[in-house]
């Protein structure tokens, strides 16, 4: 069994409702983590949600915290809410650098998860911004400087390319549908055992002592619709793979 942390995957939706002269707006929230963190816990792994909005505050800014875990799983949460802590961006005051902490602690033998979505890689209008950040060099693939989301309104399927590899969890047969990802290119030296339009969906590699994966579609809608996130059991599989290839 793992201990997994999975930050992000989780938002705030606000819309105004316009009705005449008169208009209101309403708020809701959502943890998009759910179909990942059941998966985990099907095999057996404890699991810990951080949400987007706790981030800034909460991530874990040294070796020592970062070391209740063994795996880490950054999902739709962009650098700025991991590098800026509410002390160094509302405060000005120095604190802790916890990107290049997270970097720290893969060379060191932790394992690193990046899922793809708007804020993930470089992201939607380039604002997860990953690129511009040490973390950048730990992943199994390179960052494009702009925008890198692919939207695939019809759907797209997974081309496996590294059926065999433990990372897969040794799923078989066809994938359902996805519909979109984040565009990046294989870095020298990782393994791609997915691609998507002939574009990394999964990827892993090795960093210092540690090791890095990343699957470049979400893990929940709306890139991963219903059918691949909650009716396939290949799910489970591949994201349980993952984690235990990761944690060793």
């Amino acid at each position: 069994m793992s201990r997994v942390l999975i930050a992000g995957e989780s938002w705030v939706t606000q819309s105004t409702h316009i009705k005449g002269v008169d208009s209101f707006t309403v708020s809701s929230y959502v943890v998009g983590a759910d179909p990942l963190r059941r998966a985990l816990e099907s095999r057996g792994h404890e699991v810990v949600h951080l949400p987007a909005h706790l981030v800034p505050a909460e991530f874990p800014g040294d070796a020592e915290a970062l070391g209740e875990y063994d795996v880490i799983v950054l999902s739709d949460i962009g650098a700025n809410s991991v590098q800026l802590s509410p002390q160094v961006f509302e405060q000005a005051t120095p604190g802790q650098d916890r990107i290049a902490a997270l970097r720290g602690w893969v060379g060191d033998g932790g394992g690193l998860l990046m899922v793809g979505g708007y804020l993930s890689f470089t992201g939607f209008e380039a604002k997860a911004a990953y690129r511009n950040t040490v973390l950048h060099e730990v992943l199994p693939v390179e960052l494009l400087p702009e925008d890198d989301r692919v939207e695939l309104p019809a759907g797209a399927h997974a081309q496996v390319t590294g059926a065999a590899h433990p990372a897969l969890g040794g799923v078989e047969g066809d994938w359902p549908a996805l519909l979109g990802y984040n565009r990046v290119r294989p870095r020298d030296g990782a393994e791609v055992l997915a691609t998507i339009n002939a574009d990394p969906l999964v990827a892993v590699g090795t960093f210092g002592s540690g090791r890095s994966a990343v699957f470049t579609s979400d893990c929940s809608p709306h890139w991963a619709p219903t059918p691949f996130c909650e009716d396939w059991d290949g799910y489970a599989r591949v994201f349980g793979g993952l984690i235990e290839w990761l944690a060793r």
